[in-house]
């Protein structure tokens, strides 16, 4: 399974369509076994490729802090479940989630850039 996680820095952006980069995590049920770097596409997040980019590398999970409900759309449509509301580093996020720790909030983000739901 392979998790991506919207990161600046070694921390989830709290701003899905504005983040540095994707860190996408290949894991099995209860560890990490590879990590790599996913640049984030120029534009908004749920107007550009990066959900296909994504689901093409076998992403389909996506632990995020803030997104709105047109991104969340996007990447379920493209096979991507979404869990909202995370927060802190990548790597430690990543494994509360493997662990049970982590549950979708549920929060849209609804503090959008005219024609763009991040």
């Amino acid at each position: 399974m392979k998790i991506a996680l919207p990161s600046r820095g070694d921390i989830i952006d709290s701003h899905f369509g504005h983040c540095e980069y994707f860190t996408v995590f290949t894991v099995n049920e209860s560890e990490i076994i590879s990590e790599e770097i996913v640049p984030s596409p120029a534009g908004c997040g749920c107007k550009s490729n990066i959900a296909s980019v994504l689901a093409d590398m076998g992403v389909n999970m996506m632990l995020a802090g803030n997104m709105g409900d047109g991104a969340v759309n996007v990447l379920n449509h493209s096979g991507i479940n979404v869990i909202r509301g995370c927060q802190g580093n990548v790597k430690e996020v990543a494994l509360a989630w493997l662990s049970g720790a982590v549950i979708d909030s549920g929060a849209s983000c609804h503090e959008h850039e005219p024609g763009c739901q991040h």
